[in-house]
């Protein structure tokens, strides 16, 4: 497969504007751990309570798992082709097909103004806790100082994304802290949050894996960057790797200490869960945490925007959307008709749709491009192309990937 170069010189006029290399690991992990970490726990731990009861845990770990299988399918394929819009390349590399691409390509650009629209209408739910503005209203403001931030230029973006993820990684260890060693353990007793090997318990804690999974989403956002990397072929890899262990170990060591501190009738499908561990708090307790919940859930509106704006920038440089969404800024050199466009629709979303349904299709939307993914690069994989200087995933890892996505699937839309 060839990828199309984003600059190309023209005798002696000057070069497009291009999409600069700035993006270190440190950087990239940031930009993952933003996304992950802000769309998951912070908006999603009372829905899956709901659905797994004292097992909520479990579920985010069985999340991880069939995460993790994908994850180093898309390790691999980034090295070999460092581009935008990546997913949609892929698919493109192993199956030689560009409208099989271009709708995985609109796939992933759906699911990150989904998953955005989400993390919007969470944000607002704690937003409005602190303030008592409507919620409309907050979304309005959500969507609309993110669509400038993305806009404002890609290192700067994620530098602002990086501090707040900092801040909103604090923010979980703080729950932890005070859930475990302040609070009264008003929540399930340590003993019952194992569950038995048998039992209808496990129906509940498959359904409630769908929406942990959505707290998993991230990732894959870091492949849409690639051509704003450093040395992609070795930052990649290793910022995916870093990315789900530090999320796996929060969110299973978060909602532990949830469990065990918090009422189980309180927590179930609580909008702002979080919040719930310093009920019987200080009031400076609980207005601080609010604040670090709604720095954490808006910075994933912000990654997400950056990623689908990549995306759609990168099919339309390959020609499967229209040239116009390939306009950069002169000024920023960011994708501007293509980071408005993706404001527009996530405002549109977030205004009308639940967050319980957002989050869903999000998880079968990405499900199905993960399916597409792991069945690329078995493709590709099976050609026996020549080796070259890329990270390399064993072929039994793209098996387990495909299976347990199409397994989750199935589960979800079942």
């Amino acid at each position: 497969m060839s990828i199309k170069p984003t600059m190309t010189l023209q005798g002696n006029a000057p070069a497009a504007p291009t999409l600069r290399r700035s993006l270190t690991l440190p950087l990239l992990t940031l930009y993952g751990l933003g996304v992950t970490v802000g769309a998951g726990i912070y908006v999603l731990i009372g829905m899956t309570a709901a659905e797994a009861g004292p097992y909520a845990w479990v579920a985010f770990l069985l999340a991880a798992v069939v995460v993790g299988f994908t994850a180093f399918s898309y390790a691999e394929l980034a090295t070999r082709y460092p581009v935008s819009a990546g997913e949609s390349a892929y698919v493109d590399a192993g199956f030689g097909r560009a409208n099989l691409a271009a709708v995985v390509g609109i796939l992933v650009a759906a699911s990150g103004l989904v998953s955005a629209s989400a993390i919007a209408v969470g944000a607002s739910y704690y937003l409005g806790g602190l303030t008592g503005a409507p919620t409309a209203a907050l979304v309005v403001g959500i969507v609309a100082t993110m669509g400038l931030l993305a806009w404002w230029g890609i290192t700067q973006s994620v530098m602002v994304a990086g501090i707040i993820t900092l801040i909103e990684i604090f923010g979980l260890i703080f729950v932890i802290t005070w859930a475990m060693a302040l609070s009264e353990r008003a929540g399930v007793p340590a003993m019952d949050l194992v569950p038995p090997l048998q039992g209808s318990h496990w129906a509940g804690i498959v359904g409630a894996t769908v929406l942990a999974f959505f707290a998993f989403i991230g990732f894959e956002d870091m492949v849409n960057v690639a051509e704003e990397v450093e040395d992609p072929r070795r930052t990649i890899p290793s910022a995916i790797i870093y990315t789900l262990v530090i999320a796996t170990i929060l969110y299973l060591a978060t909602c532990i200490a949830v469990l065990l501190s918090v009422p189980m009738e309180a927590l179930a499908g609580s909008t702002a869960p979080l919040t719930l561990v310093f009920a019987d708090a200080p009031d400076a307790v609980q207005l601080g945490f609010a604040a670090i919940a709604v720095v954490a859930t808006v910075n994933g509106v912000l990654i997400q925007m950056i990623m689908v704006s990549r995306v759609i920038f990168g099919m339309a440089d390959r020609g499967l959307l229209p040239a116009f969404f390939a306009r950069l800024s002169v000024r920023t050199r960011t994708p501007s008709v293509a980071t408005a466009f993706v404001a527009l629709c996530i405002l549109g979303l977030s205004l009308f749709l639940p967050i319980e349904r957002l989050a869903e299709w999000t998880s079968q939307i990405v499900l199905s491009v993960f399916v597409s993914v792991n069945l690329a690069l078995i493709a590709i994989k099976r050609r026996a192309e020549p080796a070259s200087d890329h990270f390399s995933v064993p072929f039994l890892v793209l098996l387990f990937g495909t299976f347990t996505s199409i397994a989750l699937l199935a589960t979800s839309l079942l």
